[in-house]
């Protein structure tokens, strides 16, 4: 006996089958549309700044104390707990522009490649000696290729220099998790796309404070944490 599909069905048993097979993916989609996105915001208690807000986010990374902290301040907040298929890190980039690393503070997940191209008109450097990562990618100039590059294969905060210019510092906070955001100057953060469950939201403030309080993320609501 052959299969058509059952009433209703024009085309064969191949047709009606992979129009089935269209009409659960689109079903998916619809049901993942209809629960919408998870979001966790609020505020996040930052140190006080002796300057004024910079508008553009270059931020400065100051040493005061054998601590490294942006200035101004902002908070790297991250969402830390067992998620089942994770994305997988994406290609980041820090520019060494004007003589600084743009970003001066960039978070991103385990096992990210970070490329670092040279846009001013001399040769740069980058290199580390932080223990998440230490390495030297010599000195070279913006239109030589291939464009350097690292793989940041454990956590940890890994501090930027330059052996040619002594003030040029930056910092990069590998972290176990894909779901991170900076926070404005004002401690305000804006975390979506995240997976139900329970889970611990921390806050990164400097190479010595980081915050942390756990957090209940419900699918398809926005969730307000207020760190104390």
């Amino acid at each position: 006996m052959r299969w058509t599909g059952g009433p209703g069905c024009v085309g064969g048993a191949w047709r009606c089958a992979w129009l089935l097979a269209v009409g659960l993916w689109l079903g998916g989609w619809g049901l993942s549309d209809a629960r919408g996105d998870s979001v966790l915001e609020g505020l996040v208690p930052l140190p006080k700044s002796h300057t004024l807000p910079v508008m553009n986010q270059r931020y400065e990374i100051v040493a005061r104390g054998g601590v490294l902290a942006p200035r101004p301040p902002v908070a790297i907040l991250y969402l830390e707990g067992a998620f089942t298929n994770p994305p997988p890190p994406v290609v980041q980039r820090v520019l060494q522009k004007e003589y600084m690393f743009l970003p001066g503070l960039l978070p991103v997940q385990v096992g990210t490649r970070v490329e670092f191209p040279n846009l001013d008109p001399t040769y740069h450097n980058v290199f580390s000696y932080s223990s998440p990562k230490r390495f030297d990618l010599g000195r070279y100039r913006p239109e030589d290729r291939p464009v350097p590059y690292q793989v940041f294969e454990k956590p940890g905060l890994v501090t930027l220099r330059c052996d040619i210019h002594e003030h040029m510092r930056g910092l990069i906070l590998v972290v176990e998790t894909p779901y991170f955001a900076l926070s404005d100057t004002e401690g305000r953060f804006h975390l979506p796309g995240l997976p139900p469950g329970r889970h611990t939201l921390k806050a990164w403030l400097d190479s010595r404070t980081t915050l942390q309080v756990p957090v209940t993320v419900i699918a398809g609501t926005t969730n307000r944490v207020v760190f104390q």
